[in-house]
């Protein structure tokens, strides 16, 4: 038995190894959360708990939503609360209590995640905070400035693929069946949350291609089985059933 915890490129690898002699593999690898926020929303909560689960860790974290699904009606709405709260998420020293972002794993991986901020200027998406600079008096460090898009494609590069830094992509649906095709429409199935009256945004929930989905910033529940669909992995974490993925089932017949 492998239980294997990081990217999906690696997963893929250890999958195919696995397999030479028969073990059992349980993955657990890339996400591209959405949170989708429905017209019903409380939008103050609904945007700053969804920039929190985008920033959260530097963004590194596979289970962020760097995508914000929003009524393309309400998107400007949406962007000046994203843009106000962004600007308390201080970048620094992570030693220091009034920072809330540190430093990039490594420098290799700051380049990735400018990398990725620039492509999305290029693809035209529309940059409402931060950039591919580096963070003002931070001349030195992995450091990256916390970033937001609006108006962003989602078939673009930005809103496919895991940046694993603190970018979050704002992207306007014009009703519930596109928001969620555009949650669905990745390779990666991990986490998502919805906001909105508590029943309409549970129903949407339960339409989304995602092992895990938080309605309206439900609180973590340890005993719940954690884990992807699609290329996010297989298996589950946690509570009985992350206990189950080690065990063989026998059966004795007299």
């Amino acid at each position: 038995m492998i239980s294997f915890t990081g990217s999906t490129r690696a997963g893929k690898r250890i999958a195919a190894v696995a397999a030479e002699t028969v073990k059992r593999v349980a993955l657990e690898l890339g996400g591209k959360g959405a949170n989708i926020i429905l017209d019903d929303a409380d939008l103050p909560e609904a945007v700053s708990r969804g920039l929190m689960m985008s920033f959260t860790n530097g963004g590194q974290v596979c289970g962020a939503w760097p995508r914000m699904l929003v009524p393309a009606s309400r998107q400007d709405e949406v962007v000046a609360l994203a843009v106000a709260a962004a600007k308390q998420y201080t970048v620094g020293d992570p030693t220091d209590e009034a920072t809330r972002i540190g430093p990039m794993a490594s420098e290799a991986h700051r380049q990735k995640v400018v990398g990725y901020i620039e492509r999305g200027i290029a693809d035209g998406a529309r940059l409402v905070f931060g950039g591919p600079d580096r963070p003002e008096g931070l001349a030195k460090g992995a450091y990256v400035q916390p970033t937001i898009f609006a108006d962003v494609d989602p078939r673009s590069a930005i809103a496919q693929e895991e940046i694993f830094g603190p970018v979050l992509t704002i992207i306007p649906y014009a009703d519930e069946e596109e928001a969620v095709a555009i949650a669905n429409g990745t390779l990666y199935g991990l986490t998502s949350g919805v906001f909105g009256e508590p029943e309409h945004a549970t129903a949407v929930a339960r339409r989304l291609r995602v092992g895990q989905v938080d309605v309206n910033a439900g609180h973590w529940n340890p005993l719940a089985p954690f884990g992807g669909y699609k290329q996010s992995g297989n298996g589950r974490e946690f509570g009985r059933f992350g206990l189950e993925e080690f065990l063989e089932t026998k059966s004795i017949q007299r």
